[in-house]
């Protein structure tokens, strides 16, 4: 029986019903999990390795302190739901995580490294915690993620570290990215208008296409020397090495 802090390993547990399940640090090797609805389902510290969760959704579950490892969420192009869920200070390492859909998720200080995210959503994400009455930061990671024509349209991430990444043909408009560390990061045919770039580093990203006139704010925005040319060429201007 699934039971907080238990084990299971190479098990089918897509019949199971994780309904309202207090499954508290419990550990999942090598499982299969397909077509499941983990509704408010509380896997706090709960970790999970190598495991198929397929075609599930999460509703206001419980995925603080858990961790993915070489985790596979997606199938035939469809993606799990993580909907009204916490994952503050979640981990995803090396998950297959396409076509997610991040809905209304909390996601402060979650980790995703060298995941696939290509063509996750993340609608009305909150990468923020409140501190006090007027204190909310900011914080998340996404290292060398793939985010190829992913949805971040409007999400709130400032600060938020996503080095290495690709949000290739991505659509980050009206995207709040300011103070992100986007250095090696691949713009390329981003949709960004209206997002906000300010005290951002952009350092080392392929920014070609990146018209710093239609951003929502730039200032303090940080690029190297040879990028110069490929932002002004994007504003539209003639530039001449002499």
């Amino acid at each position: 029986m699934l039971k907080a802090g238990t084990t299971v390993t190479g098990a089918d547990l897509s019949g199971e019903d994780f309904t309202d399940r207090d499954l508290t640090d419990a550990i999942f090797v090598d499982c299969v999990i397909e077509g499941a609805q983990l509704s408010s389902t509380v896997l706090e510290g709960a970790r999970f390795k190598g495991c198929r969760i397929l075609r599930c959704g999460f509703a206001h579950a419980d995925l603080r302190d858990v961790q993915f490892e070489d985790c596979i969420f997606s199938a035939d192009q469809k993606g799990c739901r993580f909907a009204f869920s916490k994952l503050d200070e979640a981990r995803f390492a090396r998950c297959d995580l396409s076509f997610a859909a991040f809905d209304r998720a909390s996601l402060y200080a979650a980790a995703f490294e060298t995941c696939n995210l290509r063509g996750a959503v993340f609608l009305k994400a909150d990468f923020g915690r409140a501190f006090g009455r007027s204190v909310v930061r900011m914080a998340g990671r996404f290292l060398a993620c793939n985010l190829e024509l992913a949805d971040l349209a409007e999400v709130r991430a400032a600060g938020v570290e996503f080095g290495r990444s690709s949000f290739r043909e991505a659509d980050l408009r009206d995207a709040d990215l300011e103070g992100c560390d986007l250095r090696d990061t691949d713009l390329f045919q981003a949709l960004t208008t209206g997002a906000k770039l300010a005290g951002a580093d952009l350092r080392g990203a392929e920014v070609s296409g990146l018209d710093l006139s239609k951003l929502g704010s730039f200032d303090g925005m940080k690029v190297a020397a040879d990028q110069q040319y490929r932002l002004l060429t994007a504003m539209g201007l003639d530039v001449h090495a002499d």
